[in-house]
C-alpha cells in the first residue's frame, strides 16, 4: 500500500471502524513517517501499526542493470522525462526505527525481511508489537528464532510487492491457504493472512485456516480515503488479469497487466530499489496524464471484487460477510441455490470472527481484527 493508497485518512478509518490500520512507512522519510502517525492519532484514539520496508543486500547486477536502462530510453523519450538514477538505499531505515522507538505504536510490522532479533527487541520494549511477513516456512521459521511475536503469512496472491526475503531467488509461490497450513506445522505464533482477501468469505476461509486474523489491502484501494491514482482507480474496477513481474521496481510485484509490464517484463532484472528510482520519473508522468499504461496498476488477484465505498463500511462489510459464511458452512451450505429449503439443516452455532489460534496480543487486548 506504501507509494500512494495508504494515507492517514485510510488507517484512521480503518481503526475506527474496528480492524487495525497501519501507517505505510516505504518511501516515506522518517519525519514524514512521524507526521503520519500524528496525523492519524489525531483522528483516531484507536490502536495503529507501521509497516517498515527491510533493507535488502544492496547489490545489483551493474551489467544487467545498464542494459534494462538503455532498454527504457524510448519510455523517458515518450514521456519527456530523463530516468531517473539507479541506486541504492535503505529506505531511511535507521532513522525510522529511531523513531519507531518513541512512538510507540500498537504493531510494527516488517516486509522484505527480517530484521535482528536486537531490531525487534528494542521496539518491543517500546511497547509495539513486532510482526514480520513471511511467504514461506523457511521464513517463518527465521521471524520466530528472531522473536517475532506475529508472522504475516502473505499468498502469491497479493497485490504489490512480494515479501520474499530473497527477490533473486525463484520460489514455489504458495497460495495463502496452503501457506496457512504448513507454516503452521513450523510455528505456534499467530498467523495474519495477506493476499487476495476481498471480501467476506475470502477472509471466513483464511480463519477456518487457522489463521487469527486477516490482512487486506486491494479490498480498500476504492474507499474515498485511499490515495489510489485515478486510472488505477478506473482499472481497478476493471476485469483485466494480474501478473507478477518486476519491470517497474525491480522485485517482483502484482499488478494489473499493462503496456509497459507486457513489454519490459521479461527483461527487468532483479535489482531493487535501483530500478524503482530508475523508473520513477517515468511513472510519475505517465501519472500525470493519466495514461495507466504506463505506471505500476498494483492489484491483488481478487481485484474484481474490491468495493468503491467508505473503509469504515468496507471493514464493516467484511466483519458481517465472513460471520454470515462461517454460518452458512456450519450449517453445511455452500450457497443460496445449493440443496432444497425444505430440506432440514442441522443446528449450527454462532461464531465469532476469529481464528482457532489466539490472536495477537494487540488485537486481542484491543478487541480489534488487523486489517490494512
Amino acid at each position: 500500500m506504501a507509494g500512494g493508497p495508504s494515507t492517514p485518512a485510510l488507517a484512521a478509518a480503518v481503526s475506527e471502524a474496528g480492524g487495525l490500520g497501519f501507517v505505510a512507512a516505504g518511501y516515506r522519510t522518517a519525519e514524514q513517517m512521524a507526521s503520519d502517525i500524528e496525523e492519524v492519532r489525531a483522528c483516531t484514539s484507536a490502536p495503529v501499526g507501521v509497516n517498515l520496508f527491510v533493507p535488502g543486500p544492496g547489490a545489483a547486477d551493474g551489467d544487467a542493470l545498464a542494459a534494462y536502462a538503455r532498454e527504457l530510453e524510448p519510455e523517458a523519450s515518450r514521456y519527456g522525462t530523463p530516468l531517473g538514477p539507479a541506486h541504492d538505499d535503505d529506505d531511511g531505515w535507521g532513522a525510522k526505527l529511531a523513531v519507531l522507538r518513541f512512538a510507540g505504536v500498537a504493531v510494527v510490522s516488517f516486509t522484505f525481511g527480517c530484521p535482528e532479533a536486537g531490531v525487534l527487541e528494542k521496539l518491543r520494549g517500546a511497547g509495539s508489537e513486532v510482526w514480520v511477513t513471511v511467504t514461506s516456512p523457511g521464513e517463518a521459521r527465521v521471524g520466530a528464532q528472531a522473536g517475532a511475536d506475529a508472522l504475516v503469512v502473505q499468498g502469491i496472491e497479493a497485490g504489490g510487492h512480494q515479501s520474499t526475503f530473497d527477490d533473486r531467488a525463484d520460489p514455489e509461490g504458495f497460495g495463502v491457504l496452503a501457506l496457512l497450513r504448513v507454516t503452521r506445522a513450523v510455528t505456534e505464533l499467530p498467523l495474519i493472512a495477506a493476499g487476495g482477501l476481498t471480501d467476506g468469505p475470502a477472509v471466513a476461509a483464511v480463519l477456518a485456516a487457522g489463521a487469527a486474523a486477516a490482512q487486506v489491502g486491494t479490498a480498500l484501494m476504492l474507499s474515498p480515503e485511499a490515495g489510489t491514482d485515478p486510472a488505477q482507480r478506473e482499472a481497478l474496477a476493471g476485469e483485466d488479469e494480474t501478473a507478477l513481474t518486476r519491470a517497474f521496481s525491480g522485485r517482483r510485484a502484482r499488478g494489473l497487466r499493462n503496456r509497459f509490464m507486457a513489454e519490459h517484463g521479461t527483461s527487468a532484472p532483479s535489482a531493487y530499489p535501483h530500478i524503482h528510482h530508475l523508473t520513477s520519473p517515468v511513472r510519475a508522468e505517465a501519472r500525470k496524464r493519466g495514461d495507466a499504461d504506463g505506471f505500476n496498476l498494483w492489484a491483488g488477484q481478487a481485484h474484481g471484487l474490491a468495493r468503491a465505498a467508505p473503509a469504515g463500511e468496507i471493514v464493516r462489510g467484511l466483519h458481517r460477510d465472513a460471520r454470515a459464511a462461517l454460518q452458512a458452512a456450519l450449517a453445511g451450505r455452500v450457497g443460496p441455490e445449493v440443496g432444497r429449503e425444505d430440506e432440514p439443516r442441522p443446528h449450527a452455532p454462532s461464531p465469532e470472527i476469529g481464528g482457532p489460534a489466539d490472536p495477537p496480543a494487540a488485537a486481542r487486548h484491543h478487541g480489534r481484527s488487523p486489517s490494512r
